[in-house]
Formats: structure tokens, C-alpha cells, sequence
């Protein structure tokens, strides 16, 4: 007779299907943040209010997965929600910071054309029936270089030499965040086709994949 699951794996496994956790609410609101940081900086163009707002957006990064596993709120749409919200937060991001001008088109193109890679293969991955792959803390560790590395690309765009000399510095941190990024990428190959190699007779239904 196999032992009896402790009080937090029984919490964990019984809320699964909880939606109003403490952090999916942090997940909702990184959303919500996003829509503030478009405004602040194509409305009443407040540059360095919306870049505050998106670098807030950004280290909150950890914090919903960290207050899952911390205090058992794991949860179905919170698997789901957090690499979402980290995902939109970097296209949005991007694309918005791109579109103001403050980082070159090329830049933009090979950070999206990442996403749009491992956003396809998820989606193939989740049709074919393969099981869920887990975030790698490489992957984590890419994406919060780039959501730190953007927001300073906004704050340094104007002509000051405090500025030149940030976007100077963002220039060489955001090469070792890219390398993290595709390292990631060529690190969910072997873990995909395990995945595949792995999935039931029947290809049942599984949560999608996440980077």
C-alpha cells in the first residue's frame, strides 16, 4: 500500500484546475501592464514612464512561477498563462520599441523569428499529442537578459552621453541573452523528439509545450 500524499501534493494535485491564484493574477496583470506601456509611449509619448512600467513588466518575470511552486498554487491555466505572458511581453515589447525606433529592424527580426520558431513547434508539438515540456532555466535566464536589455534600449534613445554610453552597454549584454535564447532553442530538439517518442498509442490530448 503506497504512502499517502502529503498535505501540499494533495493541495497541489486538488487545484489544478484553479483559476483565481494569486499567481495567475500576477500573470493577468503583466498583461494588463503591457497595454499601460503601449499607451505611455505612442500616446502621450512619456517615454521613460513606459519604460519603468515595461522594465516592471519584465523583472516580474519569475514571480508567478516562483509564488506557484513557493506556496502550492500551481494550476492548469497558470502552466499555460505564464509562458504566455512571457511571450507577449517580449513580442509586444520588441515590437513596440521597434516601431518607436529605438532598436534597429535586424535586432527586432532575429529576436521574433525565434519566437515565431519555438511558438510553431509548440503548436505542432501540442497537435501531435506530444507531452508538455518544462520551461529550462536557459531559456528563463534569455529571456529575462531580453527583457531587461529593451527597456534600456528605450531609456537610452536620445542624444546625451549618459545615454550613448547606456545603449553602449545594453549593446553587450543583449549578445549573451540571444545566445541564451537559441541555446535554448537547439536544447528543446533532443527534448521534442523524446516527447514525441513518448506520447501514448492514441496521441491523447496534452498541455502544450513552453520555452
Amino acid at each position: 500500500m503506497g504512502a499517502a500524499p502529503t498535505e501540499a501534493e494533495s493541495g497541489e494535485e486538488g487545484g489544478l484546475d484553479r483559476i483565481w491564484t494569486l499567481p495567475n493574477l500576477i500573470s493577468f496583470a503583466r498583461i494588463v501592464l503591457l497595454g499601460v506601456f503601449c499607451w505611455l509611449l505612442f500616446g502621450p509619448d512619456r517615454r521613460i514612464m513606459a519604460t519603468v512600467v515595461l522594465m516592471v513588466v519584465g523583472v516580474t518575470d519569475f514571480l508567478d512561477g516562483y509564488v506557484a511552486r513557493r506556496f502550492h498554487q500551481v494550476s492548469t491555466l497558470g502552466k499555460v498563462l505564464d509562458p504566455l505572458a512571457d511571450r507577449l511581453v517580449v513580442v509586444t515589447g520588441v515590437v513596440a520599441i521597434t516601431v518607436y525606433g529605438a532598436v534597429p529592424g535586424w535586432l527586432a527580426g532575429v529576436v521574433l523569428g525565434r519566437e515565431v520558431l519555438v511558438s510553431a513547434a509548440a503548436l505542432v508539438l501540442a497537435g501531435l499529442g506530444a507531452k508538455r515540456i518544462d520551461v529550462l532555466w536557459v531559456g528563463k535566464a534569455g529571456t529575462f537578459g531580453l527583457l531587461c536589455c529593451f527597456p534600456l534600449f528605450l531609456l537610452g534613445d536620445e542624444h546625451a552621453t549618459w545615454a550613448r554610453v547606456l545603449t553602449d552597454v545594453t549593446w553587450v549584454a543583449v549578445v549573451p541573452a540571444l545566445i541564451l535564447s537559441f541555446a535554448a532553442a537547439a536544447a528543446y530538439v533532443p527534448l521534442a523528439r523524446r516527447a514525441l517518442r513518448d506520447r501514448g498509442p492514441k496521441h491523447a490530448r496534452h498541455e502544450p509545450v513552453t520555452s
